[in-house]
């Protein structure tokens, strides 16, 4: 009988909190390039944007090609294991971002239990760097548990003013700017920032997501990119004419509770199409190395050659591919290895 209860507590906590299991994250081993000994935190949460394939290959190209170590943390169905975008409460493995270098998140309406989310908490306070991706600037929305001290981090909470979004990355979720999946955006260097090394080798920036709209960006925030609405979804229409370039990629910093101050950067692209142009994945790698103090080991040109295939599925939500575990995206050591 007590090893049928031992058993059946052993299982309901498994369940519960997933993370203890080895396959909930996955983590590259980045071995070669200038990364190595820097440790990223990938967070893939929103269930629109694909936001599962994008952080993936993102990190491998991080790991693969400048040697940073990535450990990619997943919304996971608690029940089944698998990769659910549309589980709002749980993102097993949160405890990696104690020994981080960088956190990059890309959720959207997270409410995560408070053992969870202290986590982040830590991290967003700690003075270390934050990357945040598309959806971010309204990463979460607590609506069941508002007594939460991490309730504060809402989208729209009004203390906090404007959330995690607005305090942490710069501004929170407005509205759509360009017109849904029928306008694109073409990214242009801000003036100015044409020597900045995050923009070295962002020759051509293009991608499907349409612009979000932005109110007045929060702090001390650098517009770097600006986001040109075009006509259509094809990378040649024209500019739209009766809309004015917005930002869609800035730098800022963040002061914490502990008296430190951290980089910021963020980028309201982040459509799973939008991996697909070269110059987006290099602003991105390019923004790794910054927001950890290595804009000098910024290439002339980063190698953002895609980690074997890319093919995600369509935006939307619930068109998230069925059945996969965190280990579907490994990558074999031999790659790890070039």
């Amino acid at each position: 009988m007590k090893i049928w209860i031992l058993t059946f507590v052993w299982l309901t906590c498994l369940l519960d909190n997933p993370g203890l299991a080895d396959d909930h994250w996955i983590v590259f081993e980045g071995k070669n390039g200038p990364g190595k000994g820097r440790h990223i935190v990938f967070i893939a949460g929103d269930d629109e944007y694909r936001s599962e394939e994008l952080i993936p290959q993102f990190a491998k190209i991080a790991a693969v090609h400048h040697g940073f170590k990535c450990t990619v943390l997943f919304a996971v169905n608690k029940r089944t294991g698998r990769i659910d975008p549309s589980t709002l409460d749980n993102i097993p493995g949160l405890e990696n971002l104690e020994t981080a270098d960088l956190m990059v998140i890309f959720s959207r309406f997270r409410e995560l239990p408070d053992r969870q989310m202290k986590y982040i908490d830590g991290y967003i306070n700690s003075g270390k760097p934050i990357m945040g991706l598309r959806t971010a600037t309204h990463a979460f929305k607590y609506e069941k548990h508002k007594d939460s001290p991490y309730a504060k981090y809402s989208f729209r909470n009004k203390e906090f003013n404007g959330g995690f979004g607005r305090q942490v990355l710069g501004e929170t979720w407005v509205a759509h700017y360009g017109r849904h999946k029928k306008e694109s955006t073409r990214g242009l260097i801000a003036k100015g920032m044409e020597k900045h090394p995050v923009v070295k080798g962002c020759d051509d920036i293009w991608g499907p997501s349409d612009l979000y709209a932005i109110s007045t960006l929060h702090g001390d925030c650098k517009p770097l990119i600006m986001g040109q609405v075009l006509v259509g979804m094809d990378p040649k229409d024209k500019p739209q004419p009766d809309k004015k370039l917005v930002p869609v990629a800035w730098l800022k910093t963040y002061a914490g509770t502990q008296g430190k101050t951290a980089r910021v950067f963020t980028t309201t692209m982040g459509h799973v199409g939008d991996l697909k142009s070269e110059g987006f994945r290099r602003l991105l790698i390019n923004g790794c190395y910054w927001c950890v103090g290595m804009k000098d080991r910024i290439p002339a040109k980063s190698k953002v050659d895609f980690v074997g295939e890319y093919n995600p599925n369509q935006i939307g939500t619930g068109k998230h591919k069925k059945g996969l575990k965190p280990a579907d995206y490994r990558i074999d050591n031999d790659s790890l290895q070039k």
